[in-house]
């Protein structure tokens, strides 16, 4: 009958599995104050990490995005050894002209458009209204590279681009500005001594993930720009379009060797050009951000570790306290499996439990974070899963140990502690 009384408790499995839990959620709520500070660590650890993880995803989507508005399968060809975030490293250079353009267009295989721009800061006045922004020369091509369709009133007509009329295409920055919400079609702006007429308006395309309005721009003739402004037929920038069968990379060597014929440079000589490959800007910027968040994620685990430091450290004390508790069980019949398992089961509801509010935490924190920052808000699933399961392995990897200490007591060592 004895044996038959030291068994029963693991003879029924689930039941036995139901008390524990049940032992454990009562032992947490007992001590509510002291197992939410345990599980603070937890909690932020688990917050922390699912708020970076969101905001670094938004933020690389945002790149995308961004880079992407410039124009699909898109180069750009400026003057001088230029790298992202850093001028001209070369001394002075000579600008493009438009035999260049159309060099481009006929000799390298795949293009679909090659739109010229040149461009500089300028202050648009209109009555008594007065705005400073980029004054961008180029035509009609540019809209067709940067795929930017117009809002209302029309593109350059094709004689207004030939003679350099004083025509003019303003983003939704400036017409704003200017004009408020009145039409501005139709309407003279001025800037220096140049009175523009207004034939469109363009779509909003919004700011940019790094700060920049690009909506904050007017289109002039390319002609018009060099006439009245540069006092040259030289080319700021070239942008080249390609279709969507070709390959950036094969484009840009092709650019890369045609470009060094005409300006005449040397094999032994550096490039005084540059071709940027709107892919490549991409994906360095989106592996910026992702370093980055991988960096701040790691730093954020680094509080789950230290969570779990605090649960071990408080299932300690509790084993301490808990020293009789444990002898009269282990007297009555328990197995030491019985009380490593109640132990461990509490170790583990208490870091289950930081967990959850972690990540209720975390999503609150993410959707701040996005919403300050002007990026899209996008939960990862995986991510959140990842996280709650680690939160998990830090209650059985931490808790283990208090509760081998608990199993391991002796049952009459136990029944004398006071």
């Amino acid at each position: 009958m004895g044996a038959s009384r030291a068994t029963h408790p693991t003879r029924r499995g689930k039941p036995v599995l139901a008390e524990t839990i049940r032992l454990a959620l009562r032992a947490v709520w007992r001590n509510a104050l002291r197992s939410f500070l345990t599980v603070l660590g937890v909690v932020i650890g688990v917050g922390a990490v699912i708020a970076m993880v969101i905001v670094g995803q938004g933020s690389t989507a945002s790149v995308q995005d961004d880079v992407a508005s410039l124009g699909t399968n898109l180069l750009i060809v400026t003057p001088g050894q230029q790298s992202m975030g850093s001028g001209t490293t070369a001394g002075v250079v000579a600008n493009f002209d438009f035999d260049d353009l159309d060099a481009i267009m006929q000799q390298i295989p795949g293009v679909a458009v090659v739109a010229p721009v040149s461009e500089t800061r300028m202050l648009a006045v209109a009555g008594n209204q007065n705005h400073a922004t980029q004054i961008v020369g180029t035509d009609n091509r540019y809209l067709e590279a940067r795929d930017w369709p117009i809002e209302a009133g029309r593109t350059f007509y094709e004689s207004e681009l030939r003679t350099g009329a004083a025509a003019c295409i303003l983003g939704q920055t400036p017409a704003a500005e200017l004009f408020g919400g009145g039409d501005p079609i139709g309407e003279t702006i001025r800037f220096r001594q140049i009175s523009c007429r207004v034939i469109g308006v363009l779509e909003p395309k919004g700011a940019s993930s790094l700060g920049t309005d690009q909506d904050d721009m007017i289109l002039i003739p390319i002609r018009a720009f060099n006439r009245r402004i540069s006092g040259n037929q030289d080319v700021g920038v070239i942008m080249v379009s390609l279709a969507d069968t070709v390959e950036p990379i094969r484009a840009k060597a092709d650019i890369e060797r045609l470009m060094r014929e005409r300006r005449r440079i040397s094999p032994n000589e550096e490039d005084d050009f540059t071709v940027f490959d709107m892919e490549e800007i991409t994906s360095m910027l989106t592996g910026i951000t992702s370093v980055l968040t991988g960096l701040l994620s790691g730093v954020a685990a680094i509080s789950l570790l230290v969570g779990g430091i605090g649960i071990m450290n408080i299932m300690l004390v509790s084993v301490t306290e808990r020293t009789r508790e444990i002898g009269i069980r282990l007297a009555i019949g328990a197995t030491t499996w019985q009380v490593l398992l109640q132990f461990l089961v509490e170790a583990i509801m208490l870091s289950l439990i930081g967990g959850l509010i972690g990540i209720f935490l975390g999503l609150g924190l993410g959707y701040l974070g996005t919403r300050m920052l002007s990026v899209p808000f996008w939960p990862d699933l995986q991510i959140i899963v990842i996280a709650f399961a680690f939160s998990a392995c830090v209650g059985i990897i931490f808790g283990y140990f208090p509760a081998r200490r608990a199993a391991r007591l002796n049952p009459i060592d136990a029944l004398r502690y006071q």
